[in-house]
């Protein structure tokens, strides 16, 4: 039953969004340890998507594995520091540095952080005040689906307004309100949810690091611009 209703949910979410989704956008394909992700980016945030699809054409996260979990949240990877294979792909080292940040792409009240999507990772606000995003990692969106209540309480606590299709959103597909307008949101998952699903249920150490790898095996363009 549970997962029926997270199905329908999914469901939901892609009819609400459906002038988003119809556009002509570019994918990508993540095969990972514990299943296969889809994932579409967003031409509305052109920076970041490029930014991708370059590393992925490179095959920078292969081998790499994901290093932050946190359930009810989200799943992080990108981290070059957790990649597995001492063999390093030769396209990746052609990058040369990947030190550099990106430019913020807040799209809102458009794009946002319902469960499903992919955004950004980034330094905090104290030594990031602009919000500029990492140019490697990245995290799956989770979060929880929210009662008329818990939304209500959350909605008094956001610097923003959010509108009828983000309430709606939160309510019946679930996500992180409080980091929109914080964390740029450039993809969304298409299929695989339910692998994203499987990886908040691992074990975590007090670091939130998955105490049994998580590891994305390989990334493909499948969907060019």
């Amino acid at each position: 039953m549970k997962r029926l209703l997270l199905g329908l949910s999914f469901i939901i979410s892609q009819l609400l969004f459906s002038s988003v989704a119809a556009q002509d956008r570019a994918e990508v394909l993540m095969e990972t340890s514990m299943g296969n992700i889809r994932i579409q980016l967003y031409n509305e945030t052109p920076q970041h998507r490029d930014n991708f699809l370059k590393l992925v054409k490179a095959h920078y996260y292969d081998s790499l594995a994901f290093h932050r979990i946190i359930k009810n949240f989200m799943v992080q990877g990108g981290n070059r520091n957790n990649r597995l294979s001492t063999t390093v792909n030769p396209d990746v080292a052609a990058l040369g540095d990947l030190d550099y940040t990106i430019e913020a792409e807040f799209r809102m009240p458009q794009l946002f952080h319902k469960r499903g999507t992919v955004a950004a990772a980034r330094e905090g606000d104290d030594v990031n005040p602009m919000k500029r995003s990492s140019s490697t990692q990245f995290y799956f969106v989770w979060g929880r689906i929210f009662s008329e209540r818990a939304m209500e309480f959350t909605e008094s606590r956001l610097t923003t307004e959010l509108t009828p299709q983000q309430r709606e959103a939160y309510m019946t597909v679930g996500g992180t309100p409080h980091l929109d307008g914080a964390y740029t949101v450039f993809g969304e998952i298409v299929e695989g949810l339910d692998v994203v699903e499987r990886m908040q249920g691992v074990e975590t150490d007090e670091m939130d690091k998955p105490l049994e790898p998580v590891i994305i095996i390989r990334t493909t363009v499948s969907k060019e611009l």
